[in-house]
């Protein structure tokens, strides 16, 4: 289990930008999956595709309600259980009831943001579960007490100097920095874990209503030994997780490897929908589904946002984003990170609690060239933006600084009149002049004071483009008068 870090965002970013073990790493993966997928995107996958991936997302939504009850239906049909959680503290307590029910020791998980996102392991380890995860950089983090950095890659920012170190210190193994000898040792310890545990818990990439069936992708194989050998299996599902049908899912899961590792298709795809049957070798004796809602019904209501759940996280987003690229992972401080979690976690926690993530990104649109499923996630950004600078009922949120909205609206009204806009420059002129430094403005005062802590700032033109042309024009006029 991690902490929360204490420090603020611009405190963390800060911290990271100035790492550059942690920008080398990030390079890695930006250089070789982000520019992958932008190439696939041109070369493999048409324009139409997406869109049509898209519209398919947007139509499953529309009629999410029956989608969902279909879903349900199926998996009851094979013997399974599906439990509907309103909140996040919901679905942790079915998961600890189901774990008391069946007398659980010890859980393992697959890869699961949706379980960090209600907080299950907590809780399951003060009631004296053991709690281990089996995905190979999640269990790195596990042993180092950290949060993932990334949606797809979660121990991104280590280099393998520090997860041998790591081992040295945690699995009593020599140290060693190769690769494939720190695989292995950490195969062999979460080998007799799997072999004993009780329970499998995992999250969901897909599920689809029609078969009544989750798909979980993975490529080391840890997913199908926890979903195959406890006893009992829960999979972790928010509710937008879903495809109508088996065309859907298939056409989705084709973007979802390209655009989360530039793969055709995963290593391992395990589908599951239900406790292992009469005559089958493996399975779970209990299969369990939890579909979770956290405040995804009031995203789904406000048509200004019910886009983002059609995210089928990728994380290709991060591998495109400048600013990404640039603080991590660790900066959000937030389950979700990068564009898309600058979005959702919003959303999900609260819009000012999350303020400065959503008016940390750069709205460069990167991220929208590069979702298999084409979101606008500059246009969400500008949203969000607007809700903090004015205000909105709808999601309880209050203007962050009135004064900026204030200025903004000055700004508006000098911009659409000509004699004010000439006021506004040439009083610029005159207040700017005591703080300007060869050239440049080192210096501001106020909000520019935030700006120039860390960069110079280009003072206002000594005559505007306007301001040239009547002076050229007038010259050339009565030049060509004198002719």
């Amino acid at each position: 289990m991690h902490e929360t870090n204490e420090k603020t965002y611009s405190e963390l970013a800060r911290e990271a930008v100035g790492n550059e073990e942690l920008h080398a790493a990030i390079r890695m993966i930006q250089d070789r999956i982000g520019r992958g997928t932008r190439q696939l995107w041109k070369t493999e996958i048409s324009p139409e595709l997406r869109a049509r991936a898209k519209a398919m997302r947007m139509r499953t939504l529309e009629h999410l309600d029956v989608v969902l009850a279909t879903l349900a239906e199926n998996i009851r049909k094979q013997g399974g259980h599906v439990y509907f959680a309103r909140t996040a503290e919901d679905a942790s307590r079915y998961c600890l009831e189901v774990a008391r029910k069946n007398e659980v020791k010890r859980v393992v998980k697959g890869k699961s943001m949706t379980s960090a996102e209600i907080g299950v392991d907590p809780l399951l380890e003060k009631d004296g579960i053991e709690v281990v995860e089996t995905d190979l950089g999640e269990y790195i983090l596990q042993l180092a007490g950290e949060a993932p950095s990334h949606i797809i890659a979660p121990c991104i920012h280590m280099n393998r100097r520090q997860i041998g170190r790591l081992f040295q210190e945690k699995l009593g193994i020599p140290y060693s920095e190769d690769p494939p000898t720190l695989t292995k040792a950490a195969r062999k310890a979460l080998r007799e874990k799997l072999l004993t545990a009780d329970m499998g818990l995992t999250g969901c990439n897909l599920a689809c209503a029609e078969t009544g069936q989750v798909a979980l992708v993975s490529n080391e194989g840890n997913i199908r030994m926890a979903t195959t050998m406890p006893k009992v299996h829960v999979a972790l599902m928010g509710m937008e997780r879903v495809t109508s049908t088996l065309a859907e899912h298939e056409t989705l899961l084709r973007l979802l490897t390209r655009g989360a590792a530039v793969q055709k298709i995963s290593t391992y795809v395990s589908f599951v929908g239900g406790p292992r049957q009469p005559g089958e070798p493996d399975g779970p004796e209990e299969f369990h589904l939890v579909i979770i809602d956290n405040g995804r019904t009031d995203i789904l209501a406000d048509p200004r946002f019910r886009e983002v759940l059609a995210c089928i996280r990728c994380g290709g987003c991060l591998n495109i984003c400048p600013v990404y690229g640039r603080i991590g992972g660790h900066a959000y401080n937030a389950t979700y990170t990068g564009p898309i979690g600058s979005v959702v976690m919003p959303l999900l926690g609260g819009v000012n609690d999350h303020a400065d993530l959503c008016r940390g990104e750069t709205l460069c649109g990167a991220c929208k060239d590069m979702c298999p499923v084409n979101n606008d996630l500059p246009r969400m950004l500008s949203e969000l933006r607007h809700m903090l600078a004015y205000g909105d009922e709808t999601w309880d949120v209050t203007p962050v600084d009135k004064t900026e909205a204030v200025a903004f609206k000055a700004w508006a009204a000098a911009m659409s009149s000509r004699k004010a806009y000439d006021l506004l420059v040439k009083s610029g002129r005159l207040l700017q002049a005591p703080f300007v430094r060869k050239g440049v403005l080192k210096h501001g005062v106020g909000p520019l004071g935030k700006w120039t802590a860390d960069r110079d700032f280009p003072p206002i033109a000594k005559q505007t483009f306007a301001e040239r042309w009547n002076t050229i024009h007038a010259k050339r006029l009565k030049e060509d008068g004198d002719a």
